[in-house]
C-alpha cells in the first residue's frame, strides 16, 4: 500500500478519536489499528512513523505505545 494511503487511512481513524481525551483516543486508535489492521499494514505504519513522516496525526504518533507489533500479532 503507497505510504500516502495508509497515512490518510492512519489519520481517518485518528481523526474519529480526536475529541476524546488524548490518552484514551490514543488507545482508541491503537484499539482500532490492532483490531482491524493486517499485521504488514501495521508493520507499514510503524516504518512509516520511523522515518519520521510529518504526514500522520499526533494521535497516529501517540497510539504507537499501544500498537502490537506484527510479530505479536502472530502469537
Amino acid at each position: 500500500m503507497s505510504p500516502e494511503k495508509l497515512a490518510r487511512m492512519a489519520n481517518q481513524i485518528a481523526a474519529v478519536f480526536a475529541a476524546l481525551p488524548e490518552d484514551e483516543a490514543a488507545r482508541n486508535v491503537a484499539q482500532h489499528l490492532n483490531d482491524f489492521w493486517a499485521p504488514a499494514m501495521r508493520a507499514e505504519l510503524l516504518d512509516l512513523i520511523a522515518s519520521g513522516s510529518g504526514r500522520l496525526h499526533p494521535l497516529v504518533h501517540a497510539a504507537v505505545p499501544h500498537l502490537r507489533r506484527p510479530a505479536e500479532a502472530r502469537a
